[in-house]
């Protein structure tokens, strides 16, 4: 019996879900479990499992967390954190200054570790100072989504897109950076209009720290951190080497410290999602299982013989804002990114990566980085329900898929 299809089926489903129910496994769990059930059921084979991953991005990835956690334990986010927040703007003001600085940190370093490092600070910083920190919050998270989608180091399935699409940093930037700056006016606009007159915190601000601590900074692991990142897009851009030994070789000279700078190995290690890492490693498996059926070209010709083929661009967004809302958006360009049109390279990376960066913006689940803030947000306080991420996000979310439509014409026009 051919167990390949339930199985393919069932992981997703739990990775739309969120958990197993009636068992305590969430995403990664279940995709490790399906990885595991395709391999001991035949639908793959040991030595196929292990060449169907994709070591090079998953080399990328790993590296590239290591310069993102040498900036967190050196203390820059949160230095960034209290001095932008602290600045004597008006409200407007500061939220526009915290969008840009989200957009900025997240087309170079990894967005969700932005957003873990600096959402609880804002907060506190925010409720220190009388403001509702609300619309700052929502206002980083979406910013953080769309600028992610600009680079190909912005985010993990920005790195699985480039991967395989076999496009380069530069071209990445072509795809996606001009929408991402685009969409950080359409972020403060939003977020100006809904909440006008809603920018003081309502009632007294309960357990609200008040900003004025001092911050502490190692200048040495900073310094080290920056050298490293600005060497590490310097490559990107202007040498040949490959970009996992390029990350590989940044991840090795920021984890071999001297006991000056005060950094440990492990400090760092401990800023690796090995989750991640090892969802994404799973998916590869039962990905390659389920490409070995007939199952895949089935669908396709479905959806083609309904007008949906994905080697249109316009319908790869459509599903890719599906698909992305129902399930983690890492899941979703790892399952459809193989099936783009790969003639055109430049134009399927821009539908696949802003399809999926703008989209996770519509709802709280859509994106790591909306899961976080909301759960960080509840943790001191401060509620965001679903219909309050959802009325901004929704109009966010859309605009900016307007946004890429155009460009993505733009592109077509241009090739």
């Amino acid at each position: 019996m051919n167990f390949v299809l339930p199985i393919f089926l069932l992981t997703y489903l739990v990775i739309a879900i969120g958990y197993l129910p009636g068992f305590r496994i969430d995403r990664t769990g279940a995709a490790i479990l399906g990885a595991i059930a395709m391999i001991v059921t035949g639908g793959i084979g040991f030595e196929q499992a292990w060449h169907a991953a994709d070591f090079g991005t998953l080399a990328l990835l790993f590296g590239l967390m290591i310069v993102s956690g040498a900036f967190y334990v050196a203390g820059f986010y949160h230095w960034v954190a209290v001095k932008v927040a602290m600045l004597d703007v008006p409200p407007r003001t500061l939220l526009a200054i915290l969008i840009a600085v989200s957009t900025i940190l997240s087309s170079v370093l990894t967005n969700d570790v932005v957003v873990v490092a600096m959402v609880p600070l804002l907060i506190e910083i925010a409720m220190g100072r009388g403001l509702n920190p609300i619309p700052f919050l929502l206002g980083f998270c979406f910013a953080s989504n769309a600028g992610s989608a600009g680079s190909m180091i912005g985010s993990p399935q920005n790195m699985i897109i480039a991967g395989e699409m076999k496009i380069s940093f530069a071209q990445f930037l072509v795809s996606g950076l001009v929408p991402s700056i685009l969409s950080m006016f359409v972020i403060w606009l939003t977020i100006i209009a809904l909440y006008r007159g809603r920018w003081a915190v309502e009632g007294p601000a309960h357990g609200a720290a008040t900003p004025g601590e001092k911050v502490e900074v190692n200048h040495l692991e900073m310094t080290k951190a920056t050298i490293v990142l600005v060497a590490v897009i310097a490559s990107f851009l202007f040498a040949s080497w490959p970009y996992p030994i390029v990350a590989l070789t940044a991840a090795a000279l920021l984890l071999l410290n001297r006991r000056a700078i005060g950094v440990h190995s492990s400090d760092l290690l401990k800023r690796v999602d090995g989750n991640l890492l090892l969802l994404i490693f799973s998916l590869y498996i039962i990905n390659a299982a389920f490409a070995q059926t007939d199952y895949p070209m089935q669908v396709l010709d479905w959806l083609a013989a309904h007008d949906f083929d994905l080697h249109d661009p316009y319908v790869m967004v459509a599903v890719m804002t599906l698909l992305s809302d129902l399930a983690d958006n890492s899941s979703a360009v790892m399952l459809l990114a193989p099936y783009g049109d790969k003639s055109e390279p430049l134009v399927t990376t821009a539908a696949l990566a802003l399809g999926a960066g703008f989209s996770s913006n519509v709802v709280n689940f859509g994106s790591l980085a909306g899961i976080i803030v909301v759960e960080s947000a509840a943790r001191q306080g401060v509620k965001i329900g679903f219909m309050e991420f959802f009325r901004a996000g929704i109009i966010v979310g859309g605009i900016c898929l307007l946004i890429a439509v155009a460009w993505i014409a733009v592109l077509q026009g241009l090739g």
